[in-house]
């Protein structure tokens, strides 16, 4: 059994919701690489494009892939990487700053500008915005509630100040909006003369090789449709993404997966990414198509539950520990194996096994824990999506309909590489449902 005084960080390491942070030695620890099980080797694409491809040119980088399936930690690495080669890197969750239902262009753009600024005063470079002292005047007179800004305060207490204003007020957010869409062209060369460019030269001035933003959680933004007929994703990252690429730094965006299955998926490429396809981080393979076991794959699951548990111990001394957290080593496989390969659901599960019980987990407790997750999962199905479901267990292909994306956003379906290529299949704890096996048995 663990020992119980290491309990306590075990219950945070499972959390779901807790993304590794690289910079923490603990969290290294924890963290598994899985490029070579997932069929590509996105961190060192995006790193390289940076510091190899363009280190003195801004590029503008899109990545997506399933919430929950390790973006946030692959970017926490990626952070990491660059910052060790000499870049300085701005990461930052925009969920933190943004309402993700209702956001506009120049949402992002301030939010960015903000983010820097702060990174920046941290290290002691200062920012002179004087296009933006203007600029807050004329906000503050616009909305009848003065924004104080003297010469010398930050240009990051100002943006705070304006987002507390809208934050919490429909109202106000959307007369600011009436006040700085025409003016996001200004607001945009403004970031980019007044912030960006000059954060550049600073940094290079101490020897570093320039200045990169990772914006995650942009993924997240709610695909509810708009006035125009257009949803707010296809609005920002479309029909707006010219903008969003003129930082005059290096971006990384996160972007909603459903964009990868529009019909303009190749506009989004060239507006946002410069003719560059959106990196996608599919799910840890731990299947094969035929649907047996993907051993690789299996393997560095089990190190990930056991590095959560025993982080100081080495990768090959952690299987001989197996049965401290459960009964039996089968038990750790059948929570690999119905996780499906997405990093949330299997530390989702993992954390609903820690709320019945201590370890070593029984096969009983685990098996109620996948039945409460699958009744969840079968709730929200209507027929319709179940004949989707069964023709995508047939082809192992989806196409771009917006009925396969809503498949895709509610977890039935996950992605997956091979050698072969792309390949999507349904969530193990479906395909375990009575509706599911009774429609296998009557395939020919």
């Amino acid at each position: 059994m663990i020992n119980t005084q290491y309990l306590p960080r075990f219950y945070k390491a499972c959390n779901p919701s807790y993304a590794l942070n690289m910079g923490d030695v603990l969290d290294r620890h924890y963290y598994i690489d899985f490029a070579d099980v997932r069929g590509c080797k996105i961190v060192e694409e995006l790193q390289r494009t940076i510091s190899r491809i363009s280190p003195d040119e801004p590029t503008c980088q899109l990545f997506t892939g399933h919430i929950g399936c390790g973006k946030s930690t692959e970017l926490q690495r990626l952070k990491a990487e660059l910052e060790a080669v000499g870049f300085h890197v701005v990461y930052f969750e925009s969920s933190q700053d943004l309402d993700m239902a209702d956001i506009d262009v120049s949402d992002i753009l301030l939010s960015v500008a903000r983010q820097v600024s702060v990174s920046l005063e941290a290290i002691n470079i200062k920012i002179k915005p004087h296009y933006f002292i203007n600029l807050f005047k004329e906000v503050g007179d616009f909305l009848q509630s003065p924004i104080d800004l003297s010469g010398q305060a930050e240009l990051s207490l100002g943006i705070a100040k304006i987002t507390a204003k809208t934050k919490d007020s429909a109202q106000v957010r959307n007369q600011l909006r009436q006040y700085l869409e025409p003016r996001t062209n200004s607001i945009l060369q403004a970031i980019n003369e007044e912030v960006l460019e000059k954060a550049v030269e600073q940094l290079k001035l101490r020897g570093q090789k320039g200045l990169v933003v990772i914006v995650d959680n942009l993924d997240r933004v709610d695909m509810r449709p708009l006035a125009s007929g257009r949803t707010q994703p296809e609005y920002l990252f479309i029909d707006r993404g010219e903008q969003l690429r003129r930082l005059k730094c290096h971006v990384v965006y996160t972007i909603p997966l459903a964009l990868i299955f529009s019909n303009e998926y190749e506009t989004l490429k060239n507006r946002l990414g410069g003719g560059i396809a959106p990196k996608v981080l599919p799910m840890v393979r731990v299947k094969q198509r035929d649907g047996s076991d993907y051993e690789p794959g299996m393997l560095l699951l089990r190190q990930l539950v056991l590095a959560r548990a025993f982080p100081e111990v080495s990768y090959n001394e952690r299987i001989s520990l197996i049965t401290e957290l459960f009964e039996h080593p089968e038990t750790l496989d059948r929570l690999c194996r119905v996780s499906g390969g997405h990093i949330r659901n299997l530390l989702g599960l993992l954390y609903s096994c820690l709320q019945r019980q201590d370890p070593p987990f029984s096969r009983d407790c685990l098996e109620a824990v996948i039945k409460d997750y699958r009744d969840d999962l079968l709730l929200a199905i209507d027929e319709c999506q179940w004949e989707l479901l069964f023709e995508v267990v047939q082809q192992q292909s989806v196409k771009g309909e917006s009925d396969y994306q809503s498949l895709l956003r509610s977890m039935y379906l996950f992605e997956y590489r091979d050698p072969a290529g792309r390949w999507f299949g349904i969530s193990p704890a479906l395909a375990e449902t009575e509706k599911v096996l009774a429609w296998q048995q009557k395939r020919p």
